[in-house]
């Protein structure tokens, strides 16, 4: 057994470089994809619905893409060619998206984009995992979230920016203003260089050399097969759970999205059926490592769901929001609108901003508090942020909620996969970044079926209100990130 050597500061940062680009793909489409579909003509009510895209292609890319990686080795290595594949398939989709002429282009153009930033994603992650030893883990994904924070301010910012270069911030009903065309076509050009940068200026480790060294932990061993029989039983009891729920939501006549929760129990339940009938493949070697995913990893995945529904809650409702509430417009081709969702694009640069400073204090804390503490104080403090839109009106005061938010962010994209990381097996660490993949975008898929219910129960459907649900989930997540075992 060998230990990993130690890598440079340039090396981290080469390694890190392409989530810049990714991550100015993810801020734009955040900042702007809801302003999007507003201007082709959808309601407020829809844009949940809508927004399924995003976490239903994690759900269902990551976990095939960290398999096949931890199976893959090229010329290119074994992550690099997923990034390569995946950064060209996204610059497409967003050279094309916002000249969409409808509604259901641009939600088709949604699923094509965020599929293909998923693609180069996910190796990312399990990159840091292969390439740097344990200590210097931490380090690593706090560079991946300075990367994030760095590509966020500039992509959520750039409408803002060119509407003051004099190009046209509005335009007819049913097109896309020329400020939201122009930053997808930058945003196009900066994802596939600074993804290609991290092709070209870093190598791999062959399989044979990765599994050889000393954190190559005792669970590589092979995982027993999932039991037929009880895959069999599993499936048919949540196939029927969903299909109990389904006729719940029909019967009572609550809200239709909650359809999507049923669809989830009942899609898992018949995952399981199928599996049940194959001896081996990919369906079979998830679910046998989904059931035996390391304890640690089940921990998490309780802080993973409250600060993600959290943060799905103010990528979906930021921009209707501010608009209603800080602009007293629901005009989506109005002036004062079109401002609204420009100064959103500068809370959300702000926001991560901040994220790309508490990255950098990130490690520090760690050191002096341990990962548990500090993830419940930055998560804390995003909550704060979040629950304080409901009494600030003045929107340039909004810049201090970003505060909190940003470093919730910054600790979210960090300390979970640094608590994760030690404790999952060297040789599936792609599919195990993948399964963990779940806890992220099964909260959104929970969040875009129960908000607009939640919203209509308790908030009379005023947007507003979901910035009161995700800072209770925030701080929420943060008390869950107790219950995780401390690594050594």
């Amino acid at each position: 057994m060998t230990t990993k050597p130690t890598l440079s500061f340039w090396q981290i940062w080469n390694m890190c470089f392409g989530f810049l680009g990714i991550q100015f793909g993810f801020a734009l489409q955040n900042s702007n994809v809801s302003r999007i579909f507003q201007t082709l003509g959808a309601s407020v009510d829809d844009i949940p619905v809508l927004w399924i895209a995003a976490p239903l292609t994690g759900l269902i890319v990551q976990p095939i893409v960290g398999y096949l990686s931890d199976r893959t080795w090229t010329r290119l290595g074994r992550r690099r060619p997923y990034f390569l594949i995946g950064a060209i398939l996204a610059t497409l989709a967003l050279l094309v998206m916002p000249n969409s002429s409808t509604l259901w282009i641009a939600a088709g153009l949604l699923w094509i984009l965020d599929a293909s930033i998923n693609v180069s994603m996910e190796p990312f992650r399990a990159f840091v995992g292969d390439q740097l030893p344990t200590p210097q883990r931490p380090t690593g994904y706090a560079m991946q979230s300075f990367f994030i924070g760095a590509g966020s301010i500039v992509a959520s910012v750039l409408p803002y920016v060119f509407a003051h270069f004099g190009i046209a911030n509005t335009a007819a009903t049913g097109v896309v203003p020329d400020t939201v065309k122009y930053s997808f076509y930058a945003g196009a050009a900066v994802l596939f260089g600074a993804i290609a940068w991290t092709v070209l200026s870093t190598r791999e480790y062959a399989p044979e050399t990765l599994h050889a060294f000393s954190d190559a932990t005792a669970t590589d061993d092979a995982i027993p097969p999932t039991d037929s029989a009880r895959s069999a039983a599993s499936g048919l009891v949540w196939t029927l759970a969903g299909a109990i729920a389904t006729g719940a939501v029909w019967y009572l006549g609550v809200d239709k999205q909650l359809y999507l929760i049923a669809g989830m129990i009942t899609a898992y339940g018949l995952i399981q059926l199928a599996a049940s009938a194959q001896r081996g493949g990919f369906l079979v070697d998830v679910l046998a490592d989904l059931r035996a995913m390391p304890a640690t990893m089940r921990q998490l995945a309780v802080v993973q769901f409250f600060s993600w529904f959290a943060l799905f809650a103010m990528w979906l409702f930021a921009t209707s929001a501010v608009t209603s509430v800080h602009y007293a417009t629901h005009d989506a081709a109005s002036a004062a609108y079109n401002d609204g969702a420009n100064w959103v694009g500068v809370l959300f640069a702000a926001y991560n901003g901040f994220a790309a400073i508490a990255a950098m204090l990130i490690p520090p804390m760690a050191q002096r508090l341990g990962l548990r503490i500090t993830h419940l104080i930055n998560v804390v403090l995003g909550g704060i942020g979040l629950l304080s839109f409901l009494v600030i009106r003045d929107p340039r005061w909004l810049l201090a909620s970003m505060v909190g938010i940003g470093f919730a962010w910054a600790s979210i994209l960090a300390i979970p996969y640094a608590l994760l990381s030690d404790s999952v097996p060297a040789k599936k660490m792609g599919v195990y970044m993948g399964i963990f993949n779940f806890f992220i975008v099964i909260p959104q898929l929970c969040a875009a079926s129960l908000l607009g219910f939640l919203l209509k129960t308790f908030f009379a459907g005023a947007p507003i209100g979901a910035f009161a649900i995700g800072g209770a989930s925030l701080i929420v997540a943060g008390l869950c990130t107790l219950r995780v075992k401390e690594p050594a």
